[in-house]
């Protein structure tokens, strides 16, 4: 975990300078929020909103403009600090904690109406039957919980001179070591090198967790569909989607349950 939040402290400012976060844009009025998650949320206005992992903030922010009262938690100290400048500069309510998953109930007592994570977020943690129960925990009786999220899949091919290819085991109980030089938001940028670990968690595992933490599953979609170009291939559709020719894969995952009263 300490290894993976150096990783994204490191991150930080290519993130804020890039075109696939579009700071000036969020600053102009646009949404960070996609349809996918959109359509799960529902009319969040009004409504407390936990955001885990929400890095320095743009999504919590954006729900914050939906009228959502609004929480963002996120490990990294940086993106934290950023995210609360951003509030403060575009003059938005909502409140920032930084904390890991696990250690939140240290930080936090209440309980949510709806809590919501989006976008490369599970592979970063070690224990998802443990975070599963965070998700309960934070969730209110009745409260809604969302998440979209690459498949796991996309993560585990690799394309090689046009042909997809297996590339990584899914089914494997280690993470795997990534000494890593670049990130997704700007691949023309060279960062020093740093190790990270990620675990390639299954859709199964991912719903297990919310079962086992008392959660009841509404609807679950596999999409092909992604927010950033992973395989060289992929191309851009005109609604800002990444998708390979012909839709042979599922590249994201979204996922709505609530907890019974």
């Amino acid at each position: 975990m300490e290894a993976n939040r150096r990783d994204w402290d490191r991150r930080l400012d290519v993130h804020r300078r890039s075109a696939f976060y579009d700071v000036d844009g969020f600053r102009a009025g646009r949404s960070t929020l996609r349809s996918v998650e959109l359509d799960d949320l529902g009319d969040v206005s009004g409504r407390t909103v936990l955001h885990l992992q929400c890095h320095f903030g743009l999504d919590t922010l954006s729900l914050a403009r939906l009228g959502a009262v609004a929480t963002g938690v996120d490990f990294s100290e940086p993106a934290v600090d950023l995210a609360r400048s951003l509030a403060a500069e575009a003059g938005l309510e909502a409140r920032f904690v930084r904390s890991n998953v696990y250690d939140l109930t240290r930080a936090l007592h209440e309980q949510f109406d709806v809590v919501f994570t989006s976008y490369g977020v599970l592979c970063w943690l070690p224990d998802l039957v443990g975070w599963g129960r965070v998700v309960g925990r934070f969730l209110r009786p009745g409260g809604r919980f969302v998440i979209a999220e690459q498949h796991p899949l996309l993560e585990c091919v690799e394309e090689v001179d046009g042909r997809l290819r297996l590339a990584y085991p899914m089914l494997q109980r280690q993470p795997f070591e990534v000494v890593s030089t670049d990130t997704y938001a700007d691949r023309s940028v060279e960062l020093p090198p740093i190790r990270s670990y990620q675990w390639p968690w299954t859709v199964g595992q991912m719903v297990s967790a919310l079962i086992g933490a008392g959660l009841r599953i509404e609807r679950l979609r596999e999409l092909p569909v992604a927010t950033w170009q992973r395989l060289p291939s992929m191309t851009r559709d005109e609604d800002g989607w990444w998708r390979l020719a012909g839709d042979p894969l599922p590249l994201l995952v979204a996922c709505r349950a609530v907890k019974p009263l």
